[in-house]
């Protein structure tokens, strides 16, 4: 089975004041890696725990002007695939226009979403922290899948 787990930073909690300042993803058949998608908008940014938030490896990202195209590239990514999402409140508001199948990642890790969920993710997993949150989930369901 095909799907895409992803991780959204917005700028703001609400989608009608923000915009998706970064989205990655990655396209997995089952728990194999096909593909990853790593975008951030190449705007200014002047709320400093946004700049704190994005400022780790900006060469690893693909830099596209707008929401707009960010979005297309990622609906293109995505095709009709199922999201494994992380099902805080933002995220889901970030993605009511996207009609695929849209399921808690946490879910498939016995866990729910919590304000620290993904320190509970890398205690439970005896994982290295990183900024890279999609990856942490990604090395999670494979140690899920392991037990």
């Amino acid at each position: 089975m095909k799907y895409v787990i992803l991780e959204i930073i917005p700028s703001t909690s609400k989608r009608e004041t923000g915009n998706i300042l970064q989205i990655q993803a990655l396209k997995l058949n089952e728990l194999k890696l096909i593909d990853r998608f790593d975008y951030r908008l190449d705007i200014p940014l002047k709320n400093p725990d946004l700049l704190n938030i994005l400022s780790y490896d900006k060469d690893k990202f693909t830099y596209v002007k707008d929401e707009k195209e960010l979005l297309k590239n990622f609906k293109d990514f995505i095709s009709d695939l199922p999201l494994l999402i992380i099902d805080n409140p933002y995220t889901l508001d970030y993605l009511k226009d996207i009609n695929n199948p849209k399921e808690s990642v946490f879910k498939h890790l016995n866990l729910e979403y919590s304000q620290d969920v993904f320190d509970k993710i890398i205690n439970k997993y005896n994982l290295e922290p990183s900024n890279h949150l999609v990856d942490l989930l990604y090395e999670a369901l494979i140690y899920e899948s392991n037990n």
